[in-house]
């Protein structure tokens, strides 16, 4: 098939707000598709070349597109038009090019593309390129567009995607062999599955009522969620991206090999980071380790992690996805040391938890998860199955900008630049995108389009009239903002008009916050 026919779809798909007619494109569009060219256009479709767990990356920057793009639409002798098929492989060589000339040789390839494209598609082009496709189509989208196309639940299509992480494979699949084809997928070791997730509960009582009146609590803690795959002696290690962190973690390596007792596993768990005290250290100073390439021993030695596992997702040749929490964990507990397992609470009553809460921040973590003691482990899907319990803090803060959204998003001023106040004036400590309803993201665009200040193509700079309440996880520190810090996971709680700006909370504020979260978590000077 032509790409012409992929930007027109791309287009006609950016038009409209409309689910059911989104989803009804994406089936009549993927019926037209050869078998081949299946997984292609359906990542090209979400912005993506490669599925999640693949580690390749185009690493083009937009000084490199920009070059190709002034260089204008080059006539060749053979000016065939492009199609899927070429587009996706040509990216996929951009993508191969390394070592020495890889600049140039990425930089060629691109001009091949965009030298025979006509506007329509090259705007789509670049929008692949950089994983900004602005169409409104999500992964979820997608998974209902293949099961429409291929007469299929989309319960079996979003398990094959839990299952293979690979979003085109699982398009191919159902459209070649329907529900028979997708019931026939499993486990790939070495191919991490999508995480279960969590949605957040605000209360105790209300978590242990959705579960029935009885469930299991489990610490939350600060550190970033692993998934390790073992058959033999070959241990690999994936994050909660889906990407492959084992060269960083030896250390985590040598505790699985030396300590799980099977051989032929994939186990969940979470890594934190400890200092000197033995106390979690921020969740900035864990990510030092997951991102580190160089000198890996000696980060190890000087940010050591505490393993904490959780769930046992396949054990000695068996899925055990569709086991009930409690027989997953009696077998986890079966294979793995006590020291090792996260700490656990199973109750019905609400002041037991309380204190199991209590004491849970006080050694540094989070909050706490609740798990449905008959919960089956659902991968990529946030359910009900898994709550979190944890509080939250709160900064009043002043919105200086905005950003115009994308997809369902479009049309509104809706990712706010929340700023506190100084003596140097109002300094960014965060951005967010995330808290309103859509009645209220109609409302803050009418409120700062009539206090715009200035305006670029993107952001709408507005006089600091408007105060928003702010949740968040974490303030860390952040070369990025002159503020010198940034809030980890922000989203508005409610638009105060009862405020002033300057009632709201000052940058000393988040100074305060800042130090207040070392009470209970250990400093590492590096």
């Amino acid at each position: 098939m032509l790409f012409s026919e992929l930007a027109e779809l791309c287009g006609a798909l950016g038009g409209t707000t409309k689910r059911k007619e989104k989803t009804r494109m994406l089936a009549g569009f993927l019926h037209r598709l050869e078998p081949e060219e299946i997984p292609s256009a359906i990542l090209l479709i979400v912005g993506s070349v490669f599925p999640e767990f693949d580690p390749r990356a185009l690493e083009v920057g937009w000084r490199t597109m920009r070059r190709v793009l002034e260089g204008g639409r080059q006539t060749t002798l053979i000016d065939e038009p492009l199609t899927i098929t070429r587009v996706h492989r040509t990216l996929e060589e951009i993508a191969e090019a390394t070592g020495p000339g890889s600049r140039r040789r990425k930089e060629s390839l691109l001009e091949g593309l965009i030298s025979r494209a006509d506007p329509g598609e090259v705007e789509v082009l670049v929008r692949i390129v950089f994983g900004e496709m602005r169409i409104g189509v999500s992964e979820g989208m997608m998974l209902e567009g293949i099961a429409e196309a291929s007469a299929s639940s989309i319960k079996l299509v979003r398990r094959a995607l839990m299952l293979t992480g690979d979003l085109g494979e699982v398009a191919r699949i159902a459209l070649e062999g329907g529900e028979e084809g997708l019931g026939r997928v499993s486990v790939r070791m070495f191919v991490p599955l999508k995480p279960m997730m969590a949605t957040m509960s605000y209360n105790i009582a209300e978590a242990l009522e959705e579960h029935g009146g009885r469930a299991a609590f489990e610490y939350k803690f600060d550190g970033a969620r692993i998934q390790i795959h073992r058959r033999d002696d070959r241990i690999r290690v994936y994050s909660r991206r889906l990407t492959d962190v084992t060269e960083s973690l030896p250390d985590v390596v040598d505790v699985v090999r030396g300590r799980i007792a099977s051989e032929d596993a994939i186990l969940e768990g979470e890594a934190v980071a400890v200092g000197g005290g033995g106390r979690p250290l921020p969740f900035q100073d864990l990510m030092r380790r997951f991102t580190r390439v160089h000198d890996i021993a000696d980060m190890v030695e000087k940010i050591p992690l505490r393993l904490h596992f959780f769930d046992v997702l396949y054990l000695d040749g068996r899925l055990l996805v569709d086991e009930p929490y409690e027989a997953r964990w009696r077998l986890l507990e079966g294979g793995c040391p006590e020291d090792l397992l996260a700490e656990r609470l199973i109750t019905g009553d609400a002041a037991e938890v309380e204190g199991f809460l209590k004491r849970a921040l006080e050694e540094g973590h989070e909050g706490l998860m609740v798990k449905r003691l008959d919960g089956r482990d659902i991968p990529g899907v946030r359910g009900k199955g898994w709550l979190k319990v944890k509080p939250t803090e709160t900064l009043d803060l002043v919105i200086v900008a905005a950003d115009w959204g994308s997809g369902r998003r479009r049309g509104w001023l809706s990712n706010y630049h929340l700023a506190a106040g100084s003596e140097a004036g109002y300094m960014v400590i965060g951005k967010t995108f995330k808290g309103l309803t859509d009645e209220e993201f109609g409302w803050m665009t009418r409120r700062l389009q009539g206090l715009k200040a200035r305006e670029t193509e993107t952001t709408v700079h507005v006089r600091p009239e408007v105060v928003v309440e702010v949740a968040f996880n974490e303030i860390q520190r952040s070369p990025r903002y002159r503020s010198g810090f940034a809030l980890r996971f922000a989203r508005v709680t409610r638009i105060r008009e009862d405020k002033e700006p300057e009632d709201a909370d000052t940058l000393g504020r988040v100074k305060e916050l800042y130090d207040k979260q070392f009470q209970f978590k250990d400093r590492i000077i590096l």
